[in-house]
């Protein structure tokens, strides 16, 4: 696009790659999209299933503690965001129709 535009890339503005992230955030991704999702009819999604992630941990040859620590980390995070997502998502509906 910058090409057509004649302008400049500015690099501080372009989005990172999938390989500019580390090895662990590739790894929480893969763990994050592997889980069950929680969903309810009235409240839509709630989270992910957690239950099996020491399974996970174990496939995904995972054993160091601190590393643990640091993909649960990135996978709350994960989470929090889709959550927040769902209930705006709901909350815009529910306006929606409130309207009519």
């Amino acid at each position: 696009m910058c090409e057509q535009t004649g302008q400049e890339i500015d690099w501080d503005r372009c989005p990172p790659e999938q390989e500019d992230f580390p090895t662990s955030v590739h790894v929480a991704l893969n763990i994050y999209n592997s889980l069950g999702s929680r969903i309810y009819p009235d409240v839509g999604y709630v989270g992910k299933d957690f239950t099996l992630l020491d399974t996970h941990f174990r496939l995904s040859y995972i054993n160091e503690p601190k590393e643990q620590d640091w993909i649960i980390e990135l996978l709350l995070f994960i989470d929090s965001y889709q959550i927040s997502e769902s209930q705006r998502k709901i909350k815009a509906e529910y306006d929606k129709i409130k309207k009519k």
